[in-house]
């Protein structure tokens, strides 16, 4: 009974240490399939951009669409007027994102850039004005804001037929490498720790089931005599 219980305790740290192995790997292998679309998007930019602006509209109608819903099943909340109009306008960007997904794209570069670089001003100020402990590293990331934004808006509109993709290519292609370290990472670490654990509470569980086992022996001498 005590080798049975032992094997049973044996296998379940064992039958979790795969699952969360096969579970990490899936992460990895996301991960890879990230990384490769990235790629793939970086060489051509043109198909990410439209890709992109694809799928940002289906999200926009969706989302939109999810609203609308929401909004009518709780008609009688004080906010209902609210989240139709939030509602609508989501439809509506949506709608004309799918429809003119150049133009989209154009409008979408012209707030990138802006975004830049009002940002990398921001920052410039901020690093100036408060000169903290990471002065030279915000002077650094204003800098760039600000010149990746000029650059963009320096030749817009004809760059918004890459710019959109670019971006979109190299946040999947960071965002699977993440996933691939994240993966691979903790299966090796947990290839590491289970085994050690593992190995202590199997022996543990031994010991446990040998003085059971012995207990009644040394209780049943003790009544002989």
């Amino acid at each position: 009974m005590g080798a049975d219980r032992t094997q049973g305790k044996g296998r379940e740290p064992q039958q979790e240490k795969k699952q969360l192995s096969r579970s990490f790997g899936l992460l990895a292998v996301l991960g890879v399939i990230l990384v490769l679309a990235g790629l793939v998007g970086l060489v051509y930019t043109g198909v990410a951009t439209l890709t992109s602006m694809f799928l940002f509209g289906w999200l926009l109608l969706i989302g939109g669409l999810v609203g609308l819903l929401h909004a009518v099943q709780s008609r009688k909340g004080n906010y209902f007027w609210l989240a139709v109009i939030v509602a609508a306008m989501n439809l509506a960007a949506g709608f004309v994102i799918l429809r003119r997904p150049e133009a989209s794209a154009e409008a979408l570069t012209m707030f990138a850039a802006l975004l830049f670089l009002t940002g990398g001003v921001f920052r410039l100020a901020g690093a100036l004005v408060v000169r903290g402990a990471n002065f030279g590293l915000s002077l650094v990331q204003g800098a760039f804001g600000v010149l990746l934004g000029v650059l963009i808006l320096s030749n817009w509109p004809g760059n918004s037929r890459y710019v959109i993709g670019t971006f979109f290519s190299l946040a999947l292609l960071f965002d699977g490498l993440s996933l691939v370290a994240v993966g691979m990472g903790a299966r090796r670490i947990l290839g590491l720790v289970s085994d050690d654990v593992v190995e202590p509470e199997a022996a543990g569980a031994d010991r446990a089931g040998e003085a059971a086992e012995k207990r009644p022996t040394e209780d049943q001498e003790q009544s002989n005599n």
